[in-house]
């Protein structure tokens, strides 16, 4: 019985966390605000015990800051923190990139290759969230296939930093299209095993997001407003 008791207690904590990872990343939870927990509890219906062990996990992938005194609170960027976690996050695409290209087992292509053609019908049907979901787990799926433990940890702390900012930059039309155009080059890219094109679509990729996203911080346009369940 303690067991199964555990389990559950697991599994709650595991989907409270990717409630809240959803509303960090679209922007529910705006960026430097405070986690309220009475009402974030209220809003899940979950106890305070399930929510405090997500926000920890979400703390540790770096989505949310652990503060002294203050509690969590949710990432909020600088244009020099932006400009540094992307510098260091473009190398690491490119090199998942290029490690994937030369590694890449026939299973792994066929299920990026579902991942693609689910992602471009969220495309064809405008729905971003859905969109953002498929894309992030394509990223990932690269980065695993690369083969390399050390570099999928380091990629995914340093990528979760920035997970929020990289949503935003598809709510241009013609940035959305482009991001797709890239992501089809990803694709012929591992299947023709090209390591080199593989490394430089990826790289152009994220710094074409880093871009968007200072563009975009620089506008005013980046955090929205906090919404009520994350008051500061």
């Amino acid at each position: 019985m303690a067991e199964i008791i555990e389990i559950s207690r697991l599994a709650l904590h595991d989907q409270v966390a990717a409630r809240l990872r959803t509303m960090l990343v679209e922007g529910q939870i705006a960026p430097g605000a405070k986690l309220n927990e009475r009402e974030l509890s209220e809003q899940l219906r979950v106890s305070r015990t399930p929510l405090r062990e997500a926000i920890k996990l979400l703390g540790a992938e770096g989505l949310v800051d652990l503060l002294p005194n203050r509690g969590a609170v949710a990432v909020k960027l600088t244009e020099a923190d932006v400009v540094n976690t992307f510098e260091v996050l473009a190398t690491l695409e490119g090199m998942s990139g290029e490690l994937a290209a030369r590694r890449i087992r026939d299973e792994e292509l066929a299920e990026l290759r579902a991942l693609h053609y689910e992602m471009m019908a969220c495309f064809a049907r405008r729905d971003l969230s859905g969109y953002y979901r498929i894309n992030a787990s394509i990223h990932t799926a690269i980065n695993e296939a690369a083969g390399n433990p050390v570099l999928t940890a380091t990629y995914r702390s340093i990528n979760a930093r920035v997970q929020s900012l990289r949503f935003r930059t598809n709510q241009d039309e013609a940035k959305w299209k482009a991001a797709v155009a890239e992501h089809e080059q990803m694709i012929e890219a591992l299947a023709a095993h090209d390591a080199e094109a593989m490394r430089r679509v990826l790289v152009a990729h994220v710094l074409r997001k880093r871009d968007t996203v200072l563009e975009l911080l620089r506008a005013g346009e980046i955090y929205p407003h906090p919404k009520r369940n994350a008051k500061t």
